[in-house]
């Protein structure tokens, strides 16, 4: 503290000798005094408002509310509820089968990428269970029937047709048929026939001779 009080008194006649030392006139002097006045004050301003700027809080962050995106998928076939759902966005197969009350008894999910990420507007179809046909009486031999041509009269439906429907197709044999099922599992149905083209092994002929008798 003394040393303290020393450097000030000091300094204050240090001061009172070089102002007695300056040879200004009364008015010079009075306006260094002012402008000494105005910078001690501009400067003490600054200090001041730097401190406040400091401590003033940061208005709280607005809480942004996002909006959940939805897809819309048919969901046809061997399940309880056939229809038309509404899902969260990257929903997957078993969640729309879910949706309409799970597969029915008997239905073939066999060809189904049940893991599949779901589009909007896309159908999953589940081939519902086969019927059985009638059981002949024991007692009564009758011959078996002829054999059907399998081969389908109309066009195929690529988006639901199994391996073997497939097959019937000209120049579709077992390896084209399950890469067809292969792609349609991994990128979901085909929104045009031409999508064919995608699938290895079947080019531009080869799909000419087969767009008049598909169908999506």
């Amino acid at each position: 503290m003394n040393q303290l009080h020393d450097r000030l008194v000091n300094a204050r006649e240090n001061l009172s000798l070089w102002w007695s030392e300056i040879t200004f006139t009364s008015p010079q002097r009075r306006s260094l005094l002012a402008i000494a006045a105005i910078v001690v004050a501009t400067s003490a301003f600054f200090v001041i408002r730097g401190n406040s700027a400091a401590v003033i809080e940061a208005p709280p962050a607005l809480a942004v509310e996002v909006a959940t995106v939805e897809i819309t998928v048919d969901v046809a076939g061997g399940v309880t509820n056939p229809g038309v759902y509404s899902l969260p966005m990257n929903s997957r197969v078993f969640d729309a089968i879910k949706a309409a009350g799970n597969i029915v008894k008997g239905a073939d999910t066999s060809d189904i990428n049940l893991a599949r990420i779901l589009k909007d507007g896309e159908q999953v179809y589940i081939y519902p269970p086969q019927k059985s046909g009638s059981i002949s009486s024991p007692r009564t031999y009758r011959a078996p029937p002829k054999a059907r041509s399998t081969k389908p009269s109309g066009p195929i439906a690529i988006n639901r047709a199994t391996a073997k429907e497939l097959e019937t197709l000209d120049g579709i044999g077992p390896v084209l048929a399950e890469r067809i099922i292969a792609y349609r599992n991994i990128n979901g149905p085909f929104l045009d026939i031409a999508d064919l083209l995608k699938v290895s092994g079947i080019g531009a002929a080869k799909f000419a001779g087969l767009k008049e008798k598909i169908r999506i």
